[in-house]
């Protein structure tokens, strides 16, 4: 075996930088035939830390900074993201004819406040809002911003409260509920604006969702809410929003404490209304101490990012305090959010796809989307390799009670009642439809069987997502949450561009990348890991050019030692949202 050396790349680089010949020319007007007959092309380096003295021709750098974005994946080939990819021509058009406008100017584009408005109204509707009460909202830059506004107007209602009984709203301080898969966002409302995050542990007999009789034993007169998610980011699940709202009713008539629900629908939001397996519950309005739902327009709302809504039931549960009167850009406004600018045109588009799809349009996409996720759950259950861990599969046995007796309910109402809709009925009836399984996301979350880790054990479920993102498919392999952080899952979220055919080849990619697995030992697959990752390019800090290299290093070194360890034990994945 012939001996190797360490190679730097970045030594390459800098040795190529000094013995390449420097332009002669003195002429600084930019002369170029086609967009690679500049000085970038060959003579020096596109600038990447500091602005350049003098500019260059705008098809120069459109090429170069378009030439580096193809080194990203595909979006419609990522399948570890909730978030839209896909727009039609129309919406298209829509978009980029209003990109330039400011939402928060309101003075000014009053057409754009009225389809927001218009959007809030509609979702309040879909999801329950009673006639008596007045529903209100606010579009956000996305999931995160409603979460956090919502969380907001819940602490501020606590301190309120506590305050009129004269009591300390300080020591012990206000408090929270959320099982310990909660998404990042909920975490981070908790840590940044100083409330105590109580995390329920979750297991696979809660469906590795928030456990209802465990939120009994955290609640106490300083909870400010309960965050229930309607569609684990981990395994798609819906949480029980029906049954924490019955626990927190028994806790209510035992001690009194009057605490609210808010219903993280960042995915759910615009599936469960939509599908006939519904939530398999009452999840929204419905439920009078569900206050509050959030939901993201540029998940399967379909519009590309970012654009989220909030709604609260009733205006009574936004706190006045966080509401500013602004005298600004020409009028008076009412304003609660956390960005002042931000683009208007994603609320366009979310009501173009409102009023175009209408209901019987999100129905068929995301009864779509669910159908082409029991097809990849059976498919990779039937290799013998792989498990699902998400459920969305499994029939609910017919005649049973509980959650199957609320399918049929909500499958009824869906087509128009028992006897009112029984052309509507026969008709569904005729193709397969989600009415009689799980309810949840269109989510596939999968591990190998235990029976192929003991024959295989050197294969890691990771070695089969760094294979595939060979194949440019993009699919997440992590921990589930806290208590269950032993047990690793690949994901794939099935959006509306994921169409029959695709799905069958990312099936057979699937089979061919564990039988590839399956032949080659564990020395290759040892190497394989170690050149999984992609190099991230190094900054010049100006210290010297040992001293950057130094830092460098010991920056390597600390991100091979801890990326194992973060992966597994801290219970988030970034690419979970």
């Amino acid at each position: 075996m012939s001996l190797g050396r360490h190679v730097d790349p970045e030594d390459i680089i800098h040795h190529l930088e000094s013995v390449r010949p420097l332009s002669k020319s003195t002429n600084n007007k930019p002369h170029h035939l086609t967009p690679y007959s500049t000085p970038y092309a060959s003579q020096q380096d596109i600038p990447k830390y500091e602005i350049p003295p003098e500019g260059a021709p705008s098809d120069t750098v459109y090429s170069m900074i378009n030439n580096e974005l193809d080194l990203d994946g595909r979006p419609n080939l990522n399948l570890a993201s909730f978030v839209g990819t896909y727009l039609d021509p129309n919406a298209h058009k829509l978009f980029t004819s209003n990109l330039s406008k400011n939402l928060a100017d309101n003075d000014e584009y009053p057409a754009l406040l009225s389809l927001s408005e218009r959007c809030v109204s509609i979702l309040a509707n879909l999801w329950g809002a009673s006639k008596s009460e007045h529903a209100i909202g606010s579009p956000t830059v996305g999931s995160s911003e409603a979460i956090h506004l919502a969380g907001l107007s819940l602490k501020r209602r606590w301190q309120a409260k506590m305050k009129a009984q004269g009591k300390n709203i300080h020591e012990p301080g206000p408090n929270i509920i959320m099982g310990s898969n909660a998404q990042v966002a909920l975490l981070k409302f908790a840590r940044y604006f100083e409330v105590e995050a109580r995390t329920v542990p979750v297991s696979e007999r809660s469906n590795h969702c928030l456990d209802p009789e465990l939120v009994r034993e955290r609640v106490d007169e300083n909870t400010i809410g309960v965050f229930v998610i309607l569609g684990s980011t981990y395994t798609g699940h819906y949480e029980p929003v029906e049954r924490v709202c019955e626990v927190l009713d028994e806790i209510q008539r035992e001690r009194g404490w009057d605490v609210h629900v808010h219903v993280d629908a960042a995915s759910g939001g615009f599936v469960a209304p939509f599908t006939l397996a519904g939530a398999g519950q009452k999840w929204n309005f419905e439920q009078p101490r569900v206050k509050s739902i959030n939901v993201s327009g540029h998940k399967y709302g379909l519009v590309t990012p970012g654009i989220g809504w909030i709604v609260w039931r009733d205006e009574k549960y936004l706190s006045e305090e966080l509401i500013f009167e602004l005298h600004y850009l020409g009028g008076t406004e009412k304003s609660y959010t956390l960005n002042f600018s931000r683009p208007g045109a994603q609320v366009v588009v979310q009501y173009y796809n409102l009023i175009h799809l209408g209901f019987g349009g999100y129905k068929e996409i995301m009864e779509n989307c669910l159908a082409n996720a029991r097809v990849l759950s059976r498919g990779l259950e039937e290799t013998g390799w792989y498990t699902c861990v998400s459920d969305i599969h499994r029939p609910v046995v017919k005649g049973s009670s509980g959650v199957a007796g609320k399918i049929k309910v909500a499958a009824e109402t869906f087509t128009g009642g028992s006897d009112g809709g029984k052309e509507k009925e026969e008709e569904e009836q005729e193709k397969e439809t989600s009415a009689g399984y799980t309810p949840g996301l269109p989510v596939v979350s999968f591990r190998f069987t235990d029976k192929f880790r003991k024959e295989f054990p050197h294969i890691k479920q990771e070695d089969v997502s760094l294979l595939l993102r060979a194949r440019q498919w993009i699919i997440p392999n992590y921990a589930l949450p806290p208590d269950e952080d032993k047990t690793e899952i690949l994901r794939v979220v099935i959006r509306e561009s994921m169409s029959f055919d695709l799905l069958d080849r990312l099936v057979t990619d699937i089979v061919q990348v564990t039988e590839q697995l399956i032949d080659h030992d564990e020395v290759d697959l040892s190497i394989m890991r170690k050149q999984g990752g992609r190099r991230r390019p190094n900054r010049k800090t100006g210290k010297g050019k040992k001293q950057d290299k130094d830092d460098q290093k010991d920056e390597s070194v600390r991100e091979r030692a801890g990326e194992e360890v973060k992966r597994l034990a801290g219970g988030i994945h970034r690419s979970v949202c």
